[in-house]
């Protein structure tokens, strides 16, 4: 059985930021039941590669064996990259599968979600950034938790469960690419991602 997870890593999605509701919503879980835990939920750079490599350099000192990765979205696409080099646990919430294909139609200024005062450029070479960084396949299936809505409105839910075919997938009937029911499936990510020793959760 895995020892309970110490570090915790949050990576919000495309134009999104650590002011996510999910985002906020696992940092008040975290405040509330485990103020020990390691918690980082950073503000993620345009350049994919320099996202990664920012990823890879902050938590370059973690324990792999105790620490586990939630991913929104694009965020969730960066979680499987984190979880195949790492080896560690990942929940993916809704992950974006081809974001090289997807995000090329948003090439030029965009603006940040939580701030439409924020902008920033996405780059043309930032679409083969993601195509090098895409894992070539899920190396071990049971590292993985995927929360996928099929009434996602901006991803196809079946290329996401055909993607994670194999891992554990909660398939929600309706839903949104937000989540905006992710109140509902809080219990079973904390279980997942061994927030919580078996005893405290069966209390």
């Amino acid at each position: 059985m895995r020892k309970p997870t110490t570090h915790l890593l949050y990576l919000h999605g495309f134009r999104s930021s650590p002011q996510s509701a999910k985002a906020r919503r696992v940092a008040a879980w975290v405040r509330e039941h485990r103020p020990d835990l390691r918690w980082w939920c950073p503000q993620l750079p345009p350049s994919p590669r320099e996202a990664l490599a920012m990823v890879l350099a902050g938590v370059a000192d973690w324990p792999v064996e105790t620490m586990a990765v939630i991913g929104s979205s694009l965020g969730g696409f960066y979680a499987t990259a984190v979880a195949e080099r790492l080896g560690c646990p990942a929940v993916l919430l809704n992950p974006a599968i081809d974001p090289a294909r997807d995000l090329e139609k948003y090439i030029g200024e965009q603006t940040a979600w939580h701030d439409p005062a924020e902008r920033f450029y996405f780059r043309s070479e930032f679409v083969g950034e993601l195509r090098a960084m895409t894992p070539a396949a899920i190396s071990r299936p049971e590292r993985y938790f995927a929360v996928i809505a099929k009434g996602d409105e901006v991803l196809d839910w079946k290329e996401m469960a055909a993607r994670y075919a194999g891992c554990r997938i909660k398939l929600l009937e309706g839903s949104d690419h937000a989540l905006s029911d992710f109140e509902n499936h809080l219990d079973e990510i904390v279980e997942f991602a061994s927030l919580v020793s078996p005893s405290a959760s069966s209390r």
